[in-house]
């Protein structure tokens, strides 16, 4: 599988349940299941949360793998809703691919992650609302 076809590890609006899922993913995914974003950190943003690498964490969410005819139009998308420009330094979440395991069997899994760009993460780890379980789903 090259960089190019990951599936994506969702782990906040986008989960199911959650405001984004069906608006960007139904009708477009193949598979979802259960995952875990070791190596990461999780804060409470506006409204949205940002995972923040780093070490003594783990981020729960979903990995997500489009149907195959969908990929390149739900990878413009996703990146348009996230506002991610490959290498603009005003970007608030930066695409990156990190191992994150399966939940069910703890394969591991290499997954497009929207992680909080270098700025952002700086501002959060100094002054941001951590999610303790790292559980978007938890913080109601």
């Amino acid at each position: 599988m090259t960089s190019a076809s990951l599936p994506f590890f969702v782990y906040g609006t986008l989960r199911p349940g959650e405001a984004n899922h069906d608006l960007f993913l139904r009708g477009r995914i193949r598979s979802e299941e259960p995952g875990r974003l070791p190596g990461a950190l999780l804060y409470d943003g506006p409204g949205y949360p940002y995972a923040v690498e780093g070490t003594g964490g783990e981020v729960m969410g979903e990995l997500v793998t489009p149907r195959a005819d969908a990929y390149a139009e739900l990878l413009v998308t996703l990146d348009e809703l996230e506002e991610y420009t490959p290498g603009d330094p005003r970007n608030l979440y930066e695409r990156v691919a990190r191992e994150v395991t399966r939940t069910a069997g703890g394969t591991a899994v290499r997954a497009w992650v929207y992680v909080a760009a270098p700025s952002v993460a700086a501002r959060l780890r100094a002054r941001g609302k951590l999610i303790e379980s790292g559980d978007w789903l938890s913080r109601r």
